[in-house]
């Protein structure tokens, strides 16, 4: 379970996050919403130990974030909002260099059968042929190598086609659902969220986004 309590951040005088406090179990996907500058990215930043928070406690699966930061880091996989691959490398090539950096092992069978299993057949193709979605799948495919325990999705499928998209939401659900995955995921596409989370979590002072919510269904908190 991942345990965040009364957590803020603060810029100098400019507060970004104030006092959120939220859980998530095991086989959740949980969406993150809010208008741009809202927190989104700071908070995603701070649960994969890029940034500290200034007040308030995080717990992985009852381990502290304050002091037991390395031993976190290898249950976390993170998608930043750019693409992180090599152009010039195939896809089996970049799986494989990014295996070395993982602190697990896999194999190259492994690294296929994780591509495979998210609709990414091009393995031998270099990455600059490839289109938007399967370079979006595999910058997924990479945080996934070392098998996390908790993932952090920021905007994984924007800018792709609606075919792509759903193949990535769907093995999302997957993942949660049959190895009891933690997802924490934004996206500006709210009918992406309602489809995708089963919780959603509205930041900041704009409520256009938890308006459109109210009327999904799903459970709303928000900040």
């Amino acid at each position: 379970m991942l345990n965040v309590t009364s957590l803020s951040k603060a810029y100098r005088k400019k507060v970004v996050l104030e006092q959120i406090s939220f859980s998530v179990q095991p086989g959740e996907i949980i969406g993150l919403v809010g208008e741009n500058g809202a927190g989104k990215s700071t908070l995603l930043n701070i649960l994969a130990t890029l940034q500290r928070p200034t007040n308030g406690s995080i717990y992985l699966q009852e381990k502290s974030y304050k002091d037991e930061k390395q031993s976190i880091r290898k249950a976390i996989g993170y998608v930043p909002q750019d693409i992180a691959i090599w152009e010039e490398f195939t896809v089996e090539e970049n799986m494989i260099f990014f295996e070395k950096l993982a602190w697990k092992k896999r194999g190259n069978e492994a690294l296929r059968q994780l591509c495979l299993d998210m609709s990414l057949d091009k393995w031998k193709e270099p990455v600059k042929t490839l289109s938007g979605g399967m370079k979006r799948k595999l910058n997924l495919a990479i945080s996934l190598i070392h098998d996390p325990t908790l993932l952090l999705l920021d905007e994984p499928t924007v800018g792709i086609d609606l075919k792509s998209r759903k193949e990535i939401g769907a093995y999302l659900q997957e993942l949660a659902s049959a190895h009891e995955k933690m997802i924490l995921y934004t996206s500006h596409d709210m009918d992406e969220i309602i489809d995708l989370c089963d919780r959603i979590i509205c930041i900041g002072d704009d409520p256009f986004y938890e308006e459109i919510l109210i009327n999904s269904g799903k459970a709303i908190l928000s900040f």
